[in-house]
C-alpha cells in the first residue's frame, strides 16, 4: 500500500497552509464573538480556488480529485484559525455542488455550478427539520405535482449557509413513507414562498451563518428536480459519504497545528525549574493525542481512496467521520489542560478550538448514527 502523497499533492497542501496562516487567521476573536460571517474572506477563498476544488473544469472548478481536495482541506485547517469559515465553504462544496456534480441536469450545472465554484454563489441544503432530527428520511416537508410545477410545503432547520445562501438543495417527501418517496430541488433564494429566518447564535462556528427555512407554497419548475423524482435518498446517501470526509479533513489540520502547539508550551512552561513536558502525565497526555490524530487520519485517507476507487465509502466514511470527530474533541480537551488556565482565555484561542470541535460530533450525522449506520452495515441495530 502506499502511504506518501504525490508531489502534486504535497504542492497544494502547503500551497494551502501558506494562504490560511496569511489569509484566515486575524479577526477570529472578534468575529467568532460577534457571530459575523466574513463575505470578504469566503471571496479569498474563491479566488484561491477553495469553493471549486471538486467542480469539473468544464464548470471552472479545479477539477481536483477526493484525495487531492483532502489534502488542500487539511493545509487550510492547519493554517486557518477561523474554523467557522472553512466550514461554511466546506459546507458549500460537499452538500450543494456536491450533488450538483453528480445528479444534475446540464441546464442546472451550466446555471449554478460555475457561479457555486468562483464563489459569487453560496449554496445550502435543507435536510434536517424541527421534528425529524437525525431520522433524516422521517421528513414533513412535502411537495406535490401541480400544473407541471412543483409545490414545495414545509420548513427546515441547521440550514448552514442559510441567511447568506443564493440557491437551496431541499429535500421533499414525494411518495411513501421512509427511504423512497424523496426528491431534492434546486431552489434559488428569490422563488416565491421560500422564506429565510433570523441568523441562530451558536456556541461554536459562530463565523459560519446557519437559519431556519420556510417553504409556503414554493412553486418550482419540474427541472428544479435534481436527479429524478424519488431519486432524493440516493442522492443524499451519495453525498453523504463525500461531506463526512470533506468536512472532517479540516480538522486533521487542526489537530495537528494544536498538538504543535502543545508540545512547544511544554517544553516552555515551568512548574517550578522543570518544564511540564518533563511530567509524565503531560507526556502520556500528548502521546494519547498524537496516537488519536494519526489513526484519525489514516482512517479519513482510507475512506477518500475507498471512495476514489469504488465509488462508494458508507462505512468507510462513517468510520472516518467518527474517529475524526471524536479524537478532534479530545485532543482540543487536552489542549485547554496542558495549557491550564491560559486554555480558558481567548486570548489563547484554544478555548474557541474546543467550542468548535464539539459541533463535528453532531453535523453531518451525530456520532451516535455513525455508530448506528457501522452497526447496521454489520447487521445489527
Amino acid at each position: 500500500m502506499e502511504f506518501s502523497w504525490t508531489e502534486e499533492q504535497v504542492r497544494l497542501r502547503s500551497g494551502a497552509v501558506e494562504f490560511a496562516s496569511r489569509r484566515l487567521v486575524d479577526g477570529v476573536i472578534e468575529r467568532d464573538r460577534q457571530g459575523v460571517f466574513p463575505r470578504d474572506l469566503w471571496d479569498a477563498c474563491a479566488e484561491f480556488g477553495l469553493q471549486g476544488l471538486l467542480v469539473p473544469a468544464e464548470w471552472n472548478g479545479a477539477g481536483q480529485d477526493l484525495l487531492s481536495a483532502v489534502a488542500v482541506l487539511e493545509g487550510i485547517g492547519y493554517g486557518a484559525l477561523d474554523n467557522g469559515l472553512v466550514f461554511s465553504v466546506t459546507a458549500h462544496a460537499a452538500s450543494c455542488e456536491g450533488p450538483l456534480s453528480a445528479y444534475g441536469s446540464p441546464e442546472q450545472k451550466d446555471s449554478w455550478l460555475p457561479r457555486l465554484a468562483d464563489g459569487s454563489a453560496i449554496g445550502a441544503t435543507g435536510i434536517t427539520e424541527p421534528d425529524s432530527g437525525s431520522d433524516v428520511f422521517g421528513l414533513a416537508t412535502s411537495a406535490e405535482e401541480a400544473g407541471g410545477d412543483w409545490v414545495l410545503e414545509g420548513s427546515k432547520t441547521f440550514v448552514t449557509n442559510g441567511p447568506v445562501a443564493d440557491v437551496f438543495l431541499i429535500y421533499a417527501r414525494t411518495g411513501g413513507p421512509g427511504f423512497t418517496g424523496i426528491t431534492s430541488f434546486l431552489v434559488p433564494r428569490e422563488t416565491a414562498g421560500l422564506a429565510v429566518g433570523p441568523s441562530m447564535e451558536k456556541m461554536g462556528l459562530r463565523t459560519s451563518p446557519m437559519s431556519q427555512v420556510f417553504l409556503e407554497g414554493c412553486r418550482v419548475p419540474a427541472t428544479a428536480v435534481v436527479g429524478e423524482v424519488g431519486s432524493g435518498a440516493i442522492v443524499f446517501n451519495q453525498t453523504m459519504d463525500l461531506e463526512r470526509l470533506l468536512v472532517m479533513a479540516p480538522a486533521i489540520g487542526v489537530m495537528e497545528r494544536i498538538l504543535e502547539r502543545c508540545v512547544v508550551h511544554s517544553r516552555e512552561r515551568k512548574a517550578g525549574s522543570v518544564a511540564i513536558g518533563k511530567h509524565q502525565s503531560i507526556a502520556h497526555r500528548i502521546a494519547d493525542m498524537e496516537l488519536q490524530l494519526e489513526s484519525a487520519r489514516l482512517l479519513l485517507y482510507r475512506a477518500a481512496w475507498q471512495r476514489m476507487a469504488r465509488g462508494s465509502a458508507t462505512r468507510e466514511s462513517a468510520l472516518a467521520k467518527l474517529a475524526v470527530s471524536e479524537a478532534y474533541v479530545a485532543i482540543c480537551r487536552a489542549a485547554v489542560q496542558i495549557f491550564g488556565g491560559y486554555g480558558y482565555i481567548v486570548d489563547y484561542q484554544i478555548e474557541r478550538e474546543l467550542r468548535d470541535a464539539l459541533a463535528t460530533t453532531l453535523y453531518v450525522g451525530t456520532s451516535e448514527i455513525q455508530k448506528n449506520l457501522i452497526a447496521g452495515l454489520r447487521g445489527l441495530g
